[in-house]
């Protein structure tokens, strides 16, 4: 029998896969792709950001949304759809644009995602991981005053947590990443956090995978896991695949399923505010190095983030809330090929691009769920949203501490999503 059973393996099972073996559990991953890192972490926008960690819902966001509904191109795309789970998310995310939910919401995230870098650089550093990252910080950038004071406003409060987000001028920014010549004039300010990292998720989930196969965790790939089932008030994993149609269990089950979680949790009665929200990246290959960034940018007009992975440029950003379909959009990868071509022309490799489309798995507050449920030994880590690279290693330290030592004491009490 094992010790633990993590269903799902991006970024998030695998760190909890990985911290749980480190406590000396027998641990069985289980994912229906025939690879890890196959969903939400496969080709994201490679950001480790600190100064990122800021809720969707902020005092301006309701207004914005409305102005973007008519806008086929807006950053954020709102389809409303027959759906009541949708409803109940759109609901409580209006409920979290009052000023005290946006402070709390946004500390807690800046203190997961701070302790989150910290475990990831601990892991790298211990396993001498390589996942084509960078370590020269993140750069947001203005374009106008008015986004620019917004973005002043939240470095200060994010600074009183620990992230050392600072404020730039125009030269300095592009003193910093030249590569932004071609919008210089464009540009009014910028912030600058030093600590923030880039890389690949996939290339990471992967490299600790192998890492996780060295310390006897087992994975059941292209397994599917048809359904959980109650046996008293513990739960069984019904799956198809590797075990054949059979039930499984474990003293623990860890649900890290993405936007997944959510429909599967229902029939035991746990009603999780997940929502996927549809997110775009383009993958393009640099033919002249010295004319693609270094540093890893978000243009927060356009809510795009840009990394460099090797010798290729990640583009990642938009959002659309419209349900379970990873239908591309034609429009929307033509938008965000066109915002990159015009920050970077002399790049070269547009016609070699690749799109991908992701389901995040998005709470009202973006606060992720990372607990035990009713059952006696069923948890849950998932909900990340946007951030699931930037917190994903820190939430599978989190959990794991929780179900080993029955507390995280490193990071005291998370106040967990329980919307």
């Amino acid at each position: 029998m094992y010790d633990s059973i993590v269903l799902g393996s991006g970024i998030v099972g695998v760190s909890t896969a990985y911290w749980l073996a480190r406590s000396g559990h027998k641990v069985l991953v289980i994912d229906r792709q025939q690879n890890t890192g196959m969903e939400a972490s496969y080709a994201n926008g490679g950001q480790i950001a600190v100064s990122h960690a800021e809720p969707w819902a902020t005092t301006a966001a309701p207004l914005k949304v409305l102005k973007w509904l008519l806008q086929t191109d807006a950053p954020l795309l709102f389809r409303p759809r027959a759906d009541i789970h949708q409803w109940r998310w759109l609901t409580s995310w209006l409920l979290q644009c009052s000023p005290g939910k946006v402070r709390h919401n946004t500390a807690e995230l800046v203190r997961l995602a701070s302790y989150s870098r910290r475990t990831l650089q601990q892991v790298r550093a211990e396993h001498k991981l390589d996942y084509r990252h960078k370590t020269r910080g993140i750069l947001h950038f203005y374009r106008t005053r008015d986004e620019f004071d917004a973005a002043r406003k939240t470095a200060d409060f994010m600074r009183q947590y620990g992230c050392n987000r600072v404020e730039m001028n125009k030269e300095q920014a592009l003193n910093l990443e030249p590569a932004l010549r071609w919008i210089g004039h464009d540009i009014v300010g910028a912030t600058y956090t030093e600590d923030d990292e880039s890389g690949d998720a996939c290339l990471y989930t992967r490299e600790l995978a192998d890492v996780c196969r060295d310390m006897g965790v087992e994975f059941a790939l292209d397994t599917h896991i048809m359904e959980l089932t109650k046996e008293g008030n513990r739960v069984n994993v019904r799956v198809n695949g590797d075990f054949g149609n059979s039930c499984i269990t474990a003293q623990h089950i860890i649900t890290c399923l993405g936007v997944w979680s959510a429909p599967m949790l229902r029939s035991l009665g746990i009603y999780l505010n997940i929502y996927p929200a549809k997110g775009y990246s383009v993958t393009i290959p640099v033919e002249y190095p010295d004319c693609a960034p270094q540093v890893s940018l978000t243009d927060d007009e356009h809510k795009l983030q840009y990394s460099r992975l090797g010798d290729e440029l990640r583009v990642a950003g938009t959002a659309e809330l419209s349900g379970y379909s990873r239908e591309l959009n034609a429009r929307r990868c033509d938008m965000i090929t066109e915002q990159t071509r015009r920050l970077f022309p002399e790049i070269g490799g547009f016609d070699k691009a690749r799109f991908w489309t992701g389901l995040r798995p998005s709470t009202p507050s973006n606060l992720p769920y990372i607990r035990k449920t009713e059952f006696d030994n069923l948890w849950l880590n998932t909900g990340h949203g946007t951030l699931g690279w930037t917190l994903g290693c820190g939430s599978g330290k989190y959990l794991a501490d929780l179900i080993c030592h029955g507390e995280a004491s490193e990071f005291n009490k998370y106040p967990l999503a329980r919307l």
